[in-house]
């Protein structure tokens, strides 16, 4: 009978130390137990919490300054084209409107793993360059399929022709391939302009993992707060990372390691007040076909932090030789598998 009030008494004392924890803002881990009380969670469950504080064991919170309101994502699709500057095969040999549904399919499946993504405003956009009418309806359906909206813009090239040098930097015609390339681009950066908050623009042979657009969103409140600015976010640990030994900073992020990086293709996922303030960087690129491409992005990573995971939280489905290809040390296989 002692024992039973002792034990009734522990639990009385337990639930008021919890209550002035949680009064006061701290958390209380019972390492025993590898539990949180104060938030009813296991050490092993997401225990931070979108737009307040980031929490990481054993460093502890980061209190959110700078929290994320709204995601705008922007997928640029062409399925008539298979390798935009190449001849060669994409990794598994398909047609290239597979990639672009499993590609989606792989941020709708993202979205939804995210409990806390519910918090925040989440916007679709896609903008095609000339599919197939039939391609079009597989992408509508696949969006009814989970219950998600989006807007499909169809890319009109001409209204961006004029602005395009027909010359590259290499001293060579533009092909008709890029010139839609750059549209597409010069198009999806005139839409973030109507954005509200951050941005993710998207190729469509990019795949995901479950937890990809989760993480990024809680990984950019932590560090942005850390830093007290906005960055740039890249969902891929490209090849051409470990091709040389080079030196650079690591950051903690939601569940992953993040590494400054000076060079990306172009998904990456950042904030409207960048896109505003390196506009005219940004629209150089869809105007001269530099080289590399992304020269213009590149020249903004020297004066804004640029962050790639590690490991990938996407893969890009180029040919298996490619240095901006599949990320090393994924299953490629498990995660095509899973969103077929």
């Amino acid at each position: 009978m002692k024992e039973i009030k002792n034990r009734s008494k522990k639990s009385t004392i337990k639930k008021i130390i919890i209550k002035i924890s949680r009064f006061f803002g701290y958390e209380i881990i019972d390492q025993n137990k590898f539990e949180i009380p104060t938030l009813n969670k296991t050490l092993v469950d997401e225990i931070s919490i979108i737009g307040n504080k980031s929490i990481n064991l054993p460093l502890g919170e980061v209190k959110i300054t700078r929290p994320v309101k709204a995601l705008d994502i922007i997928i640029r699709t062409c399925t008539e084209v298979n390798m935009l500057t190449q001849s060669k095969k994409r990794i598994f040999e398909k047609e290239k409107i597979e990639y672009t549904l499993r590609c989606i399919r792989s941020i709708l499946h993202s979205i939804n793993s995210g409990k806390q993504l519910k918090k925040i405003k989440i916007n679709i956009k896609v903008i095609d360059h000339n599919s197939k009418k039939a391609n079009l309806d597989k992408i509508d359906k696949l969006f009814k399929s989970f219950g998600k909206n989006y807007d499909l813009i169809n890319l009109d090239v001409s209204k961006f022709e004029k602005n395009i040098v027909k010359t590259n930097q290499k001293n060579q015609t533009v092909t008709t391939n890029q010139m839609s390339n750059m549209a597409n681009i010069h198009q999806s950066l005139i839409e973030a302009k109507d954005s509200e908050d951050l941005i993710y623009f998207v190729e469509d042979d990019y795949i995901h993992s479950k937890n990809a657009i989760n993480d990024m969103i809680l990984t950019y409140e932590r560090i942005s707060s850390q830093i007290n600015n906005d960055l740039f976010l890249c969902p891929t640990d490209y090849p051409y990372l470990y091709s040389k030994a080079e030196p650079t900073q690591i950051f903690l992020g939601e569940s992953l390691h993040w590494r400054k990086i000076n060079e990306t293709l172009c998904t990456f996922l950042t904030s409207k007040k960048i896109i505003n303030h390196h506009w005219d960087t940004l629209k150089s690129m869809c105007e001269l076909e530099h080289y590399p491409f992304e020269k213009p992005l590149h020249s903004i990573y020297e004066k804004e932090l640029c962050l790639s995971p590690i490991p990938s939280l996407a893969i890009h489905c180029t040919n298996v030789n490619s240095i901006f290809g599949l990320s090393p040390n994924i299953d490629w296989k498990k995660l095509w598998d899973e969103n077929s």
